[in-house]
């Protein structure tokens, strides 16, 4: 696969659940057409011209030797280092990224950092023998394969995702599922319940939105029915002893606030700016 070279690769994240991050690859072979926010900020600085060039990911081929600098400098800082905010850790069919991932764990335990790692690909058995005090996720947005096939491509199959999940957690992780994006009815009909019962097995649900796509908000009261799912996935997880985090700007009132002032603007500036048959995706059946 392409590879490419960094001045630097741990940093601070501002992510709501996150501390510090890398990301050892430049784009995303899944190629989400949600669309992707970590895409859409590429194409926005530069970085990348297209959906194309973002779904041929390169590798960072010198990460090991940058995190050998980092490390001693940063360990202290650091409670832990999520694995990935910007591309996926464990890119599905890409096994040169599946093994530079596991040297970086690898590197980061032996400093005495755990590291908690989210993919849309599958989790490697090899995970086995690392730290027991790292922490596993998945994203799972959905159940049906047609709707996978169509906005997250080039993903892993949903019930290879969870299985893989599945084998760590039996093994003495701690297991996660990110259920965000969570799309609206009128993209694809589906059951929450049925998606966290599959996941019923994991220590913790976090449940947010969908951004950045028109077809949410001509959704009639879509944010009553986000409400709605965040209060269903809340009463299900109290109920079935589950840790959970809602993402803000998921309630429309009174648990959590969206983007305002600068940062809000920019986020909206940038939606703007999308192509509106990328803002708007398709449509399952479509």
């Amino acid at each position: 696969m392409q590879t490419i070279t960094r001045k630097s690769l741990l940093y601070k994240t501002g992510v709501e659940y996150g501390d510090y991050t890398i990301n050892h690859v430049e784009g995303c072979a899944h190629g989400c057409k949600y669309p992707c926010y970590a895409m859409l900020m590429a194409r926005r600085f530069g970085r990348i011209a297209s959906y194309e060039e973002w779904t041929q990911p390169k590798l960072v081929s010198n990460a090991l030797e940058l995190l050998d600098a980092e490390l001693p400098r940063l360990q202290s800082r650091i409670n832990f280092v999520q694995l990935c905010f910007t591309t996926d850790p464990f890119m599905y069919g890409y096994p040169e990224i599946d093994a530079m991932t596991l040297h970086i764990i690898e590197r980061i335990n032996r400093a005495g950092i755990k590291v908690t790692a989210l993919t849309k690909g599958l989790l490697p058995h090899e995970l086995i023998e690392t730290s027991h005090d790292n922490e596993f996720g998945i994203t799972l947005i959905s159940l049906d394969e047609n709707f996978r096939k169509q906005y997250e491509p080039g993903a892993a199959p949903y019930l290879d995702r969870i299985a893989h999940l599945r084998f760590l957690h039996n093994k003495g992780f701690k297991t996660w599922v990110s259920i965000e994006p969570y799309p609206t009815p009128n993209i694809i009909t589906q059951d929450l319940k049925v998606v966290l019962r599959r996941v019923a097995f994991a220590d913790k649900i976090i449940f947010g939105r969908l951004n950045y796509n028109r077809l949410v908000t001509q959704y009639p009261d879509y944010l009553t029915f986000y409400d709605q799912m965040a209060q269903l996935v809340s009463d299900y997880c109290e109920k079935h002893g589950q840790e959970y985090h809602i993402k803000k700007g998921t309630w429309s009132n009174g648990h959590a606030k969206r983007p305002a002032g600068k940062d809000g603007d920019s986020i909206r500036l940038l939606y703007n700016r999308v192509d509106p048959r990328v803002a708007a995706g398709p449509r399952v059946g479509d």
